[in-house]
């Protein structure tokens, strides 16, 4: 028996990179899994290949709306959410000069505002089915410094998390957040960042950047009822980038 044996869960952003790599071991591990993003050939594709135990939904995470419908089509196919993973999300690298007002609202939206979207709407769900784990992606840079308006929202994901897990913990509803340093997915390949990423990883502990897998492990372990003592809580994931 998998350790997400009937469980239902629904992953934001889980057409490719780590969303991708969290539905595909969630699927492994018996879970039931809505694969939910904006990217519909992507995620359909997905989809089909993990087999008649997941689905794809679109999903445009700063819209209330298009949540009310994820969660729908969630219950309607497979059950009450168990498991919601907020792992959508964007990255910017302008300095506060360069990047405009409608930048900085963008990244807000997609990777701040879409998580409390995102909790607000499962809760409904997960309480029927008597409780659950909500994973927040944060991003080592909730923890340490780094561009505008990305280190921001990761902050506030993070404070979001405490916040929600205080305020659920009656109902059995758990909410932790995961902060991956540097990731091997498509975020980083964009532009000249390949380069960027290999010279950086050079400062790494670990001397290397890690695969999408070994964040998929921690997210599972979260959303599994190995965890069921965990909510409030970082966890961190980045090859012992801020312990230094």
């Amino acid at each position: 028996m998998g350790r997400l044996q009937d469980k239902v869960a629904l992953i934001t952003g889980g057409a490719r990179g780590m969303g991708a790599s969290h539905a595909r071991l969630f699927v492994n591990e018996g879970a039931k899994v809505v694969i939910a993003d904006i990217l519909v050939e992507e995620g359909q594709a997905l989809a089909l290949e993990l087999g008649e135990n997941a689905t794809f939904v679109k999903l445009d995470v700063t819209k209330a709306e298009n949540w009310q419908e994820a969660v729908a089509v969630t219950e309607h196919t497979f059950g009450f959410v168990n498991v919601l993973v907020n792992n959508a999300g964007i990255s910017m690298s302008k300095s506060i000069e360069e990047i405009s007002e409608q930048e900085y609202r963008k990244i807000i939206d997609i990777n701040q505002v879409s998580v409390f979207l995102g909790m607000k709407t499962v809760i409904p769900s997960m309480k029927k089915g008597n409780g659950g784990s909500i994973v927040n992606i944060s991003s080592i840079n909730g923890l340490v410094g780094g561009a505008i308006g990305y280190t921001d929202s990761k902050f506030a994901v993070r404070g979001m998390s405490k916040a929600a897990a205080l305020g659920l913990a009656h109902y059995d509803i758990r909410v932790n957040s995961v902060h991956p340093g540097v990731i091997e997915t498509p975020m980083i390949a964009q532009g000249d960042a390949k380069e960027q990423i290999q010279e950086f990883a050079k400062s790494i502990p670990n001397r290397r950047i890690a695969k999408p897998e070994e964040v998929s492990n921690l997210v599972l372990f979260l959303a599994s009822d190995e965890s069921s003592y965990s909510t409030g809580s970082e966890f961190v994931v980045d090859g012992g980038l801020t312990a230094q």
